[in-house]
C-alpha cells in the first residue's frame, strides 16, 4: 500500500486528501480530512496531524502525537501553505539586513510614497521587512536615456573599461566600484549582531549583476546562512518591487525552511530519501521542498485551487471560467481561458512583490468575515474571525460572521457539519449563541429603522441575516467584474467554478448577480486546492532581462537566448527525475510599446515565432486600441519548463448521460431554508446517494462530507460523475417592484453603495488601462465619479482627494452653461477654474447618461495632463501671474458631438489658443493629450454601460431613489460627527488660521447647531487673491472640507454631495479661496489645498499639521526633441492624539505615486543621488510628527527646472504643546560656466532655474507637527 498526500493549509482550515493505492487493486481510494489550521490546544501542526490521523485509519495502527510518523506507506507529499503569507501578515519572519546602493537606504520604507487608506489621519503603513540596512558605496549609470531621440544615440568611448554592455545589450557605466574591505567590515558587524539572512539590492543590478555577486560572495564567506540577490531571484527593472522581493525572500525563506525542517522532523528519517516532498509556488508550479523560497510562496494555496478547476473543469465547450474560492478568511477570484494568467507585480500585506504569480484577486469577505451595522448600513468585513476564535458558532467566543448567517438561515445543517468544535473537538456548531447575537443585532437594526425610516417594517432575524449575505455577495462580485470587464471580457459569458469551504453556499446568488448562467461545483469543491495539488506540474522557470526592439534581427538573437534558457531549465527538471518526453516548455516575451510602461507577457504560439500579432491582439483586447507606428520593446525573456509524469488531464466526455428528474426516494430529509421572501421547505440530498444523470430542482441542499451546495429556487442541478452543474435562472420578474423606491432599506442601501462605487472604480481601471501618459497610467493622477441629473456627486472612487468635491462643481457648471443643449452622444470637456476646475492640467471629461430622452445621470473623469501649453514644460510654472500663462483654459467644449470626436477643435484649443500669448507655447505633447482624452471618453463610456445595466436590473426610479438615499446616509454620518464634536468641545466656536508663505492668511470659524448637526464653515478674514499662482478656485475648498469630514468620521461612508449637505460654506469673493478674473491658479490645487486641510483640521483639533505641500518639481527642455517630467514629493504627516506621524508619505489632498529610480534614470538624463528620510524634521511631542524626505538629483544635460512648493517660511504647526515640524528647503548646487567653482544657492519655494551639466537639486520636504508636550528626559 502506498499513499500520496495533497494538503492545503489555509488561513482557517487545513484540507488533506490522501490517495491510497492498494497492491491488489488498481483503483485508488480517496480519503478527505479537514482540520482547523490553528488549534494549539490539540496539535502543533495541522498537516502533520492530518497525515497521522489518516495513517491510523488506513493501517489500523495507533500513532501517538509524540512519536515520529512512519513513512513506509507514504510515496509523496504535496503541500500548499500559508506559512509565508502568515509570517508576512504577522511580521514574524527571520530578522534580515538589506544592502542597497548608497543614498537609497530608506527607499523601501518610502516605496512609491502613496498611502493605502487615503482618509486615515493616523497613517499606517506596513513595517519594512529588514532589521538593519547598510548602504554600499557603488554606482552603475545607464548610458543614454529614452525620453528623446538624442538620448538614444550616445557614443561609447573606445577602450574605457568602465563602459560595459549589460545583460540586456544596453551599455552601462561603472562610476564607482564596490570597496570589498568596507563591505566585509559592514557585513561582519551585521553578522556579529546575530543576523544570519541578508538581501542585496543594488541599483540597475537587473542589467549588471556583478556588484551584487561580489557582495553576495563576501556575505557567504562570512557565514550568512541565507543570501538573496535581487538580480538572481527576479532580474526585472524597478528597484522598489525588486528590493521588496529580495527582502521578502530573505525574510521568509528561513521561516519556510524552518517549517519544512520541523515538518520533516515529525516523521522518521526515511522521509528525506524515500518520499517526494513538494510545495506549490505562487505561479501554479510545484517545486522540491529544498528549493521552496519565500517570495514565490505568497499565493501557494490559492494557486493550487486555480490548478484544480483549470485541470478538472475546463473544456473546449466552455472556454472561459471564473474561479470563485470562498474560504474562511477571504475570497479569491481568478480567471482561466486555456492558459494560466500570470501577473508580475502584486501587493501582499503591504509589500510589493515582483514575481510570477497567478492573477488572483482577493477580497476580504469570507465565511469568517465579521458583520457590522454602522450609520444605517450593513457592513461585511474586512475584519475576519479567522480560525481562532472564528465565527460565533465555533464555540470560541467569536463574533457574528457570514458563516453564522448561513447557519441561522438553514443553509448549513448542524447534523451534516464536522463535529470538531469545543474543548474536546467533538462538539457541533452552536446555533444558540448565533441566535442570541442575531437577536441583539436585529434589535439594533430595528431601533435605527424606527428612528429614521418609520415607514419601513421592522426586520426579522432571518431578514437581517439574509441582508448581510446579500451585501457580502455584492462585495465579492466587485473583484469579479473588475477582473473580467476591465480586460474587455463579458462577465456573463463565463462559467462560475465555485470552491472553497463556503463557495458552494453562495454560488447561485453570485451567478445571478453577475448574469452568469452556469455554475460548476467539483465533487471536492471544499478541498479543491488540495485536489489541485494532485494535478499540478513541477515547474522550473528562468527569466532574463532584455531591451531589444522587436524585429527580425533581434528575434534571431532572442532565439539563441531562448535555446540556452530552455536547456538550463530542462537540466534542472531532468535532475529531478523527468525524462525529455515528460517536459514541455512555455516560452514568453514580455513586450510593450515604446515610451509606455505597460508590458504584457506574450506566450509563444504553437509552430510560430510571431510574437507581434498576439501582442497587438492582446493589447487591443485589454486596452481597446493599438499604437501604430510605434516600436515594440522586449523587456524580458522567460522560459517555463514544465515536468509532467501523469500526462495531460482531459475532462471526460459525458455526452452519453441521459438526464432525468430525481424522484422522492433519494431525498434524505427536508428542512426550512430562508430564500428571498421567506422560509421554504427544501429537500436535502446526500451527494453520495445521487447517481450521474439525475436533475435536482431547486430549492435544494446537496450535502457532501465537507461542503453544502445550495441550489436556489428556479435553479436546476445536474449531477455528473465528478462535478455538479447548476443552470441558473437569471430572470427577474417585475424588476421595478423588487425594491421599494419610496422608503430606504438599509440592506439595499449597502448593496447600492457597493454598486455605485464599483462603477466609479471600473471607470478608473478603464482610464488607467487605456491612457498613454505617465501621469495617469503610472502616477495614477486621476479620478472618476458618478453624478445625479442635477450634477450632485453620488459616488467618487477614492483616487485623488483634491478632486472629491470639485468635480461636481464642474458638472453643475456645464448644466448651467449649456442648459438644454446637452444631447445624447455629446461629451463635454472643461478645466477652467470658473467652471469647477482645480487647475488647468486637470482636464475634466463629462458625459450625460440618457434614458427615455432625458438626462438621468452624469459620469465624469478628471486626469492630470502632462502638458497643456503655457510658459514652461509641464504647464506648472512657478512664476505665472495670469491664467493664460498656465496653458489652455476651457470653460466648455463639446469634445464629442453626435458621437464624433472633434480632434480638430480640441487641437486648436490645446495648440493654437495658448501660443497667442507672449512667451507661451501650445501643448508640447499633443498626441498624449489626444490619447488621454480618448481614454477619459472610454472610461466614461464604461461608466454609462454600467449605469444603464444597473437601471435595467432595478428600474430607473429605484436607482435614482437610492442615489438620494445614499446621499442622505452620508449626510447622516456627517451630522452625527458634528453633533459629537459640539458635545466634545461644549459648544465652543472652532477657530483656526494659518498663513501661506507670502503671508496670505487663511482663516476659518466653524459654528455647529447641536440640534440637527448642521454647521457653518466661515472663511471670512481670509486674505485677498494674490498676484501669483497659489489662488485656489472655490471648488478646491469644497474638496478639502469633504476630505476632512470623511477623515474625521473614521469609518467608510459614501463619498458624495451628502457630506456637504449639513455644511454652509462661506468664502469671501475675491479672496485667495474664491479668485475672480484672470488670475493664475496652478499652485492653488497643489499647495493651497493642503493649507486648507491644515486649517480645517486645526479648527477641529483633529491632528497636527502635515507637510502642507506637494513639492512639485518639473524639468525638461523645449524644441522639436523636447520633453518634460513632473513629480511631487512626500513629506511628514502630522501627529495626533494617539499616534505618531508617518515619515515620507503623501498626505491629505494628494496620493500620487513617484517614479521608480531605475525607470527615472533609464528614461531621463538624471542620476538620483539620494532619496531618503530627512531625519528629525518632524516636530517633537508626546507623539512625534513624521519626517520629511530628502531627494537629490544630478542632471546630465542643460535643462530648465521649476519648483512650486510651500512651507518654506511658515512651519507645519504642532498641537497641544507639540513642536512644529521643520520647514522645507530647496537647494541648487550650480556649476558656474567656464569655471571649476560651484555655488550652493537656496532657490526659495517657487522658482525656475537653468541647469548646467552636473548641477544638482536638493529638495528637503517639511516634517509634520508634533502632538502634546514632549516627554522630559534627564
Amino acid at each position: 500500500m502506498k499513499i500520496r498526500f495533497c494538503i492545503d493549509r489555509g488561513g482557517t482550515f487545513t484540507d488533506c486528501l490522501a490517495f491510497v493505492s492498494y497492491d491488489d487493486d488498481p483503483r485508488e481510494e480517496i480519503i478527505v480530512t479537514k482540520l482547523l489550521s490553528v488549534d494549539p490546544n490539540n496539535y502543533k501542526d495541522a498537516p502533520t496531524e492530518a497525515i497521522r490521523r489518516i495513517l491510523e485509519r488506513v493501517t489500523g495502527t495507533p500513532i501517538s502525537r509524540d512519536e515520529k510518523i512512519p513513512v513506509d506507506h507514504i510515496s509523496q507529499i504535496r503541500m500548499g501553505t500559508t506559512v509565508a503569507t502568515n509570517a508576512l501578515l504577522e511580521r514574524k519572519g527571520e530578522p534580515c539586513a538589506l544592502l542597497i546602493t548608497k543614498g537609497l537606504k530608506d527607499l523601501l520604507f518610502i516605496g512609491n510614497q502613496a498611502r493605502d487608506a487615503i482618509f486615515d489621519l493616523n497613517i499606517k503603513c506596513p513595517d519594512v521587512l529588514y532589521s538593519k540596512v547598510v548602504e554600499i558605496d557603488e554606482r552603475i549609470e545607464i548610458v543614454g536615456y529614452t525620453c528623446a531621440r538624442s538620448g538614444m544615440n550616445v557614443a561609447i568611448p573606445d577602450g574605457d573599461e568602465n563602459y560595459i554592455k549589460g545583460t540586456t545589450g544596453e551599455y552601462i557605466k561603472i562610476s564607482k566600484r564596490p570597496d570589498e574591505k568596507q563591505i566585509k567590515k559592514a557585513l561582519t558587524e551585521i553578522y556579529n549582531s546575530g543576523i544570519r539572512s541578508v538581501a542585496v539590492c543594488l541599483l540597475h543590478s537587473y542589467i549588471y549583476p556583478e556588484h551584487e555577486i561580489i557582495v553576495g560572495e563576501i556575505a557567504k564567506n562570512i557565514g550568512f546562512t541565507n543570501v538573496t540577490l535581487s538580480s538572481k531571484i527576479m532580474p526585472m527593472i524597478k528597484i522598489v518591487p525588486r528590493g521588496n522581493s529580495a527582502c521578502a525572500d530573505a525574510y521568509l525563506t528561513p521561516c519556510i525552511q524552518e517549517y519544512i525542517n520541523n515538518f520533516i522532523e515529525g516523521f522518521d528519517a526515511k522521509i528525506k530519501t524515500d518520499v517526494i516532498v513538494e510545495f506549490m509556488q505562487s505561479d501554479g508550479g510545484l517545486v522540491n521542498m529544498n528549493k521552496f523560497s519565500g517570495f514565490k510562496a505568497i499565493l501557494s494555496g490559492p494557486a493550487a485551487g486555480v490548478i484544480g478547476y483549470a485541470n478538472n473543469l475546463y473544456d473546449e465547450n466552455h472556454k472561459m471560467i471564473i474561479g470563485f474560492d470562498m474560504g474562511g478568511t477571504s475570497t479569491d477570484v481568478s480567471r482561466y481561458a486555456g492558459e494560466l494568467e500570470h501577473v508580475y507585480e502584486t501587493k501582499t500585506a503591504g509589500i510589493t512583490i515582483q514575481a510570477p504569480q497567478i492573477d488572483i484577486n482577493t477580497v476580504a469577505a469570507g465565511g469568517g468575515s465579521k458583520l457590522f451595522f454602522r450609520n444605517g448600513m450593513f457592513i461585511v468585513g474586512p475584519e475576519s474571525g479567522g480560525a481562532d476564535p472564528g465565527p460565533a458558532c465555533y464555540r470560541k467566543g467569536g463574533s457574528l460572521t457570514i458563516t453564522d448567517c448561513n447557519l441561522i438561515l438553514g443553509r448549513l445543517m448542524i447534523e451534516h457539519f464536522p463535529k470538531i468544535f469545543g474543548k474536546t473537538e467533538d462538539q457541533p456548531l452552536d446555533i444558540d449563541i448565533t441566535t442570541q447575537l442575531f437577536t441583539n443585532l436585529t434589535e439594533e437594526v430595528n431601533n435605527f429603522i424606527k428612528q429614521n425610516t418609520p415607514n419601513i417594517p421592522s426586520k426579522t432575524i432571518d431578514e437581517v441575516a439574509y441582508g448581510f449575505l446579500k451585501v457580502a455577495n455584492e462585495a465579492m462580485c466587485r473583484p469579479i467584474r473588475e477582473m473580467t470587464q476591465s480586460k474587455g471580457y463579458n462577465t456573463s459569458q463565463h462559467v462560475l467554478a465555485c470552491f472553497g469551504g463556503a463557495g458552494s453556499q453562495h454560488a447561485c446568488a453570485i451567478a445571478k448577480n453577475l448574469g452568469i448562467k452556469k455554475v460548476w461545483i467539483h465533487k471536492y469543491a471544499s478541498v479543491l486546492s488540495a485536489y489541485g495539488l494532485n494535478n499540478a506540474d513541477v515547474v522550473q522557470e528562468i527569466q532574463e532581462p532584455c531591451a531589444d526592439i522587436y524585429n527580425e534581427e533581434s528575434l534571431r538573437r532572442i532565439k539563441e537566448r531562448i535555446e540556452i534558457l530552455t536547456e538550463e531549465s530542462g537540466k534542472k527538471l531532468k535532475y529531478q527525475g523527468f525524462k525529455e518526453e515528460e517536459i514541455r516548455y512555455d516560452i514568453y516575451l514580455n513586450m510593450r510599446y515604446d515610451r509606455t510602461n505597460c508590458a504584457l507577457m506574450i506566450l509563444k504560439e504553437y509552430n510560430s515565432w510571431d510574437f507581434a500579432t498576439p501582442f497587438i491582439k492582446k493589447y487591443k483586447q485589454e486596452f481597446g486600441f493599438e499604437i501604430r507606428d510605434r516600436n515594440i520593446i522586449i523587456d524580458d525573456i522567460r522560459v517555463r519548463g514544465i515536468g509532467n509524469k501523469r500526462g495531460n488531464i482531459i475532462k471526460p466526455d459525458y455526452s452519453y448521460l441521459e438526464f432525468r428528474e430525481s424522484n422522492s426516494s433519494i431525498i434524505d430529509s427536508t428542512t426550512m431554508v430562508y430564500f428571498e421572501g421567506g422560509r421554504v421547505e427544501t429537500n436535502v440530498y446526500k451527494l453520495s446517494d445521487l447517481k450521474p444523470g439525475i436533475i435536482i430542482k431547486g430549492p435544494a441542499l446537496i450535502i457532501n462530507d465537507t461542503t453544502t451546495v445550495v441550489v436556489e429556487p428556479l435553479c436546476e442541478a445536474y449531477i455528473y460523475p465528478n462535478f455538479i452543474e447548476i443552470d441558473v435562472n437569471n430572470h427577474k420578474d417585475n424588476k421595478n417592484t423588487i425594491v421599494d423606491e419610496v422608503n430606504c432599506d438599509p440592506i439595499q442601501l449597502s448593496i447600492f453603495s457597493h454598486r455605485f462605487m464599483s462603477i466609479a472604480e471600473q471607470m478608473g481601471r478603464t482610464l488607467q488601462q487605456t491612457s498613454i501618459s505617465t501621469n495617469i497610467k503610472e502616477r495614477l493622477d486621476f479620478s472618476c465619479a458618478i453624478f445625479g441629473p442635477e450634477g450632485g456627486l453620488i459616488s467618487n472612487a477614492p483616487h485623488i482627494p483634491v478632486h472629491l468635491g470639485s468635480m461636481q462643481e464642474a458638472v453643475k457648471c456645464q448644466i448651467n452653461l449649456l442648459k438644454d443643449d446637452i444631447h445624447d452622444g455629446d461629451v463635454l470637456v472643461s478645466n477652467h477654474p470658473e467652471a469647477g476646475g482645480s487647475h488647468l492640467p486637470d482636464i475634466t471629461v463629462i458625459t450625460p447618461v440618457f434614458e427615455n430622452n432625458e438626462i438621468v445621470f452624469f459620469v465624469a473623469s478628471r486626469g492630470h495632463h502632462a502638458d497643456i501649453g503655457g510658459l514652461q514644460p509641464g504647464s506648472m510654472p512657478p512664476s505665472s501671474k495670469r491664467l493664460y500663462e498656465e496653458g489652455a483654459a476651457i470653460k466648455s467644449f463639446k469634445l464629442v458631438h453626435d458621437g464624433v470626436f472633434d480632434e480638430e477643435g480640441i487641437t486648436k484649443i490645446l495648440v493654437e489658443n495658448p501660443q497667442k500669448y507672449n512667451n507661451c507655447s501650445g501643448t508640447r505633447c499633443l498626441n498624449d493629450n489626444i490619447s488621454d482624452l480618448k481614454a477619459q471618453v472610454a472610461a466614461n463610456q464604461r461608466g454609462i454601460l454600467l449605469v444603464k445595466s444597473l437601471i435595467e436590473e432595478y428600474g430607473l426610479k429605484v436607482v435614482q431613489s437610492y442615489m438620494k438615499f445614499i446621499r442622505e446616509n452620508a449626510e447622516l454620518a456627517v451630522r452625527n460627527l458634528l453633533k459629537s464634536i459640539y458635545k466634545k468641545y461644549e459648544g465652543k466656536e472652532l477657530v483656526a488660521e494659518d498663513y501661506m508663505d507670502d503671508g496670505t492668511r487663511i482663516k476659518l470659524k466653524v459654528t455647529i447647531d447641536p440640534k440637527d448637526g448642521s454647521s457653518v464653515f466661515d472663511f471670512t478674514g481670509t486674505g485677498l487673491q494674490v498676484f501669483g499662482n497659489w489662488n485656489a478656485p472655490k471648488a478646491i475648498t469644497y474638496s478639502a472640507i469633504i476630505y476632512c469630514l470623511r477623515a474625521m468620521v473614521g469609518v467608510d461612508i459614501p463619498l458624495n454631495q451628502g457630506c456637504l449637505a449639513p455644511v454652509d460654506v462661506r468664502i469671501p469673493d475675491g479672496s485667495i479661496l474664491s479668485p475672480k478674473g484672470n488670475v493664475a491658479v496652478v499652485g492653488g490645487n497643489v499647495l493651497t489645498s493642503q493649507r486648507i486641510c491644515d486649517v480645517v483640521l486645526k479648527a477641529f483639533n483633529a491632528t497636527a499639521a502635515s507637510q502642507g505641500c506637494m513639492n512639485n518639481l518639473t524639468f525638461g527642455r523645449e524644441g522639436d526633441d523636447g520633453w518634460g517630467y513632473y513629480e511631487n514629493k512626500a513629506g511628514g504627516s502630522g501627529a495626533g492624539p494617539t499616534w505618531h506621524g508617518r515619515s515620507g508619505i503623501h498626505t491629505h489632498m494628494t496620493n500620487t505615486r513617484i517614479t521608480d529610480p531605475e525607470i527615472l534614470e533609464k528614461r531621463y538624463p538624471v542620476i538620483l543621488r539620494k532619496f531618503g528620510i530627512r531625519e528629525n524634521s518632524g516636530g517633537k511631542g508626546k507623539y512625534n510628527g513624521g519626517d520629511g524626505i530628502i531627494r537629490e538629483i544630478e542632471f546630465l544635460e542643460p535643462l530648465q527646472l521649476s519648483i512650486l512648493s510651500e512651507r518654506r517660511v511658515f512651519a507645519p504647526y504642532g498641537l497641544e504643546g507639540g513642536e512644529n515640524g521643520k520647514r522645507g528647503e530647496n537647494i541648487w548646487i550650480h556649476h558656474i560656466e567656464n569655471s571649476d567653482e560651484v555655488e550652493i544657492l537656496s532657490i526659495g519655494g517657487k522658482n525656475t532655474v537653468s541647469l548646467a551639466i552636473n548641477d544638482r537639486i536638493i529638495i528637503k520636504t517639511p516634517g509634520g507637527g508634533g502632538w502634546g508636550k514632549p516627554n522630559k528626559t534627564k
